[in-house]
């Protein structure tokens, strides 16, 4: 009697496989799988299953064996202005509105162009993707420099077309700036790395008749709002001199606030403030570093958290940071609520890395897509080596991530699937469309400028 003939399986072909010795997906919250792999095809997540699972149902194109490393998703910097990255250390220890008015607007008034703005925004997407950073919040003149820039990248991008009532190089009044940011997002609507927002500056830069505008625009055309809110003391003394309500009341009153617009920093809050922002769902963009730096203050993340506000974490920029690094910011977000609050179970690890990945998706709109590994979500990925001796020994990687890695630890980052950067042992890095000649020739160029208009 003849044996039974075994079925045959075959296999499923897919694009790429990445087996990790930790994987944290973030969704669910505090999860941690051991030997886990990420199965991609056509820059989706097609499953997620432990390595020997993986291995015996598909044959992938290319098998990424990260074995000492932990995959977290792509980071996402919910507030920057890339378009000043060349501006970093242009001014500092100085205050926010001295910094402004005496050094950075009349540097932009003396060297900002789309040339600068292209070359600064590439500066800052290699800086962001060499930290483990997919997808950022911009907010900056000239869009349409910056998308090249981000294309080139081949990172992730949501655009602010920025607003003022005062003219730059860029354009003339509200209404120009208006007009030519929607023009220019004309031009790459559809692009799936790209989005766009209407960033009207801040409320001491902008008038009542053009928030109005802008919150027409915004619901006629479907696009978020991003806008700096609540940063100091002064912005807030300003609003109640001048409008006779602090700045979210006033917002609250033209109808802005929403869960469609994400506002950054957001220092300093009152218990009223508190109330406006969760009863209408406003997001809220916490740059720890930036506020620091500037003498801001220390925003009350706990209480917005504990209010149910979404909080994603930002960068701002590299002229006032001075670095866009966002293990610094989850590090440093978790450490402040901890020492404000008296209280070492504020902000846990888990919770730092989600302001890093999911929150700031859900305020972008992309909750759907990125922010988290989950099979059908896009595979925007980042990978850490923990074999070092500041990284040993490792009995949680999930709080390894917020409390002992930073950017030189990131070995590798995906978007959509593509491999967009890639960093071996201590080297610094290679980009897949970036040449680190071309980064070296633009540092040099615009430093010679600044250097020229400082003196």
């Amino acid at each position: 009697m003849t044996e039974p003939s075994k079925k045959i399986v075959d296999k499923i072909n897919v694009d790429l496989i990445i087996e990790a010795r930790w994987l944290v997906p973030v969704i669910p919250r505090n999860q941690v799988l051991d030997y886990h792999a990420v199965v991609i095809h056509q820059g989706c997540i097609v499953d997620i299953a432990a390595i020997d699972a993986a291995r015996e149902q598909y044959t992938a194109t290319k098998t990424v064996a990260l074995i000492e490393h932990v995959l977290i998703p792509g980071l996402i910097n919910l507030h920057a202005h890339a378009g000043m990255t060349l501006m970093r250390g242009l001014a500092d220890d100085i205050p926010l509105m001295p910094w402004l008015q005496n050094h950075i607007w009349p540097a932009e008034q003396q060297i900002v162009s789309e040339k600068f703005v292209r070359d600064s925004t590439l500066f800052g997407c290699a800086e962001m993707l060499a930290g483990g950073v997919t997808c950022f919040n911009d907010m900056y003149f000239y869009p349409q420099a910056s998308a090249e820039a981000v294309l080139q990248a081949g990172m992730r991008a949501q655009l602010g077309l920025v607003v003022l009532e005062f003219p730059t190089n860029y354009a003339n009044n509200a209404d120009d700036y208006i007009e030519k940011g929607l023009l220019t997002r004309d031009a790459w609507r559809g692009n799936p790395l790209l989005s766009a927002s209407l960033a009207p500056h801040a409320p001491y830069t902008v008038s009542d008749t053009t928030f109005q505008k802008v919150i027409t625009y915004a619901e006629q055309l479907g696009l978020g709002v991003h806008t700096h809110l609540h940063e100091t003391k002064a912005e807030i003394a300003e609003s109640i001199e001048k409008f006779g309500v602090r700045p979210i009341k006033r917002m609250a009153n033209l109808g802005l606030l929403g869960p469609n617009l994400t506002a950054a920093h957001c220092v300093q809050i009152n218990d009223e403030d508190l109330d406006l922002l969760s009863e209408h769902g406003t997001h809220v963009a916490h740059c720890p570093s930036s506020n620091a730096k500037l003498g801001s203050g220390i925003a009350p993340i706990p209480n917005l958290l504990n209010t149910g506000i979404n909080v994603g974490l930002g960068t701002d920029g590299a002229a006032s940071n001075n670095r866009q690094d966002m293990f610094t910011e989850m590090r440093l977000a978790a450490l402040l609520a901890k020492a404000t609050t008296e209280d070492a179970t504020s902000i846990p690890a888990a919770q730092a890395l989600e302001m890093a990945t999911i929150n700031g998706a859900r305020a972008l709109g992309l909750d759907h897509q990125i922010g988290s590994i989950e099979v059908g979500k896009l595979a925007d990925l980042s990978a850490l080596r923990i074999a070092d001796v500041e990284t040993l020994p490792c009995f949680d990687p999930l709080s390894h991530v917020i409390y002992a890695c930073g950017c030189e630890h990131v070995s590798h980052v995906w978007v959509a699937g593509d491999l967009r950067f890639e960093r071996s042992s201590q080297q610094s890095g290679l980009y897949a469309n970036i040449e680190p000649n071309e980064l070296k020739e633009i540092a040099l160029l615009w430093q010679s400028k600044l250097n020229h208009h400082k003196a």
